[in-house]
């Protein structure tokens, strides 16, 4: 197995960050800090962003934000093909819009959950895709039954796969089995590792890509272990991977916002406050960030 190069063919694939956003400490959005860091991760080993996903606070942007998230991606980036964003909302109509918005931007693909509202039944999850899908930018699955209640199977994104309403899967089950059901059953399927604290397994059974979380405090390690991983180079991926896990996993914490954000504080990164209802972090949660952070620098990671 070999690392797969990044390509406007196939935008998804390689590192797409998602990306924490700047915010100032009266809470309003950092535009010139967030192209800043757009471009520092892209010149620092990643491939590509993910604006308005889950770690851009997506949910607290009003729509004028979320439109000016977007657009400054894309001139960071350079190249929109290189931007993913999230486009989730409650309404599918709703959805397609922020969809039709990305191509509108030039983007190269959309990161879509199923529907959150309520817990959807099967015609109503494939309904959902194909409306976003009508936009004609390719969509991305994002599979978080942890926080949607919804399910995407492998039997069911071998359907949506199969009505050509999705072109891969941001996996973030940690069931990494899925992976060898999900090859049998739509092998076209591109799957993408979807927590960082699965991705030397994920990439062993052959994920092309990952929508990323820590690069956004450690890009260049991050990137070498997901190079060598996806190479089979295990002899260099296993001690990173080992070196870097007690952070990763702060990936998977419903505090994962707080996590990077005060991470990439540590390391001199611009993170800062998160927009309420999320709070800064304190007691043994945010010993145990600081200390996982910590270890990463003492152990040279960058």
């Amino acid at each position: 197995m070999t690392a797969n190069t990044w390509n406007s063919t196939r935008p998804w694939r390689g590192i797409m960050v998602a990306t924490t956003l700047p915010l100032r400490d009266d809470l309003s959005v950092d535009h010139n800090a967030y192209a800043e860091h757009v471009r520092w991760l892209l010149d620092n080993g990643c491939d590509g962003v993910v604006p308005n996903g889950s770690l851009g606070e997506y949910q607290t942007l009003t729509d004028e934000e979320r439109a000016r998230v977007v657009r400054t991606a894309v001139e960071a980036a350079g190249d929109g093909a290189r931007v993913m964003p999230g486009v989730a909302a409650y309404g599918s109509g709703e959805a397609r819009r922020w969809a039709e918005h990305a191509a509108e931007e030039g983007c190269g693909s959309v990161l879509l959950l199923p529907p959150n509202a309520y817990r959807a039944d099967e015609p109503a999850v494939r309904a959902h895709y194909a409306e976003v899908a009508r936009a004609g930018v390719p969509v991305v699955a994002y599979n978080n039954p942890i926080d949607t209640k919804v399910d995407l199977t492998p039997d069911l994104l071998a359907r949506l796969y199969q009505d050509g309403s999705v072109v891969a899967v941001k996996e973030f089950t940690g069931d990494v089995r899925r992976a060898y059901e999900l090859a049998e059953l739509a092998p076209d399927l591109d799957l993408l590792i979807g927590a960082d604290d699965v991705l030397l397994e994920l990439a062993v059974a052959g994920a092309v890509g990952w929508i990323a979380g820590y690069p956004n405090a450690f890009p260049a390690s991050c990137a070498e272990l997901y190079h060598s991983a996806l190479s089979g180079d295990l002899d260099t991926a296993l001690p990173l991977y080992k070196s870097l896990h007690s952070l990763l996993r702060w990936d998977s914490k419903t505090e994962f916002v707080q996590s990077i954000k005060l991470s990439m504080d540590i390391v001199g990164r611009r993170g800062g406050p998160t927009r309420p209802p999320r709070f800064p972090l304190t007691g043994e949660i945010e010993e145990g960030v600081r200390a996982a952070t910590e270890k990463a620098v003492a152990d040279g990671h960058r």
